[in-house]
């Protein structure tokens, strides 16, 4: 790990700049867990009672997030994506499918145009990874690797800002997935293969066709987010 030993006369203060640079540069992103609390100590050549303040007050800011028995992960990229996540957690689910709606309307057409193997591969294997997971009934699985397809499809856009606001809104787009596993599987395929084909015109009809589903009357999941995923 590419990380920079840190002077303990400061070592909180160091710690939390590092963890930020780590993240901002793209080091650490959205989903990763950081490693070990003994690693990290070894690296960076401090106390567990550093890190561990260190650790509370990037929690406290939103940055990172603490899975007991499992880890501490990186759950948002900055503050700004932190205030937008929270306000956009407290939407209804129908505000969030119309953003979700617009950045796709955007970044699907680019990512028809623009797409190279290396996106291509990308999005094959969150397509597998879902499919795998909805076979196996791990809805963890399935919902993580639906929001890593589209993640591949807005990053094969090649504008980092499409995906930034994309990445950003990373917890209320997959709430909005709901229970909806194995759901949609041949419009996922589809959509694939007209990116593939630089199907531009399917390719857009497809990705909105695939938020017009899930906002249908029918859908199990209505009012927020949050409320949802009770």
């Amino acid at each position: 790990m590419d990380m920079l030993k840190v002077n303990r006369v400061s070592a909180v203060d160091a710690i939390i700049n590092e963890f930020i640079t780590q993240i901002r540069e793209g080091r650490w992103v959205p989903g990763d867990r950081l490693p070990s609390e003994a690693e990290l100590t070894k690296t960076l050549g401090i106390s567990r009672a550093s890190l561990r303040e260190a650790t509370r007050a990037l929690v406290h800011a939103g940055l990172l997030a603490v899975r007991q028995g499992d880890g501490t992960y990186v759950v948002a990229v900055d503050e700004t994506a932190v205030a937008l996540n929270r306000r956009v957690s407290s939407s209804k689910t129908t505000e969030v499918l119309e953003v979700r709606r617009g950045l796709d309307a955007s970044a699907v057409p680019l990512a028809a145009a623009r797409r190279t193997e290396a996106d291509l591969t990308a999005m094959r294997a969150a397509l597998d990874q879902r499919k795998q997971g909805a076979d196996n009934g791990d809805l963890e699985a399935f919902v993580e690797a639906d929001f890593q397809f589209h993640m591949s499809v807005a990053r094969a856009s090649h504008n980092e800002l499409l995906a930034d606001l994309y990445e950003s809104l990373n917890v209320p787009f997959r709430d909005t997935l709901g229970t909806a596993m194995g759901q949609g599987t041949d419009e996922h395929e589809a959509l694939y293969t007209a990116i593939e084909r630089h199907d531009t015109a399917q390719a857009t009809e497809l990705a909105l066709g695939i938020i017009a589903r899930m906002e249908s009357p029918q859908s199990p999941r209505s009012g927020s987010p949050a409320e949802q995923s009770e």
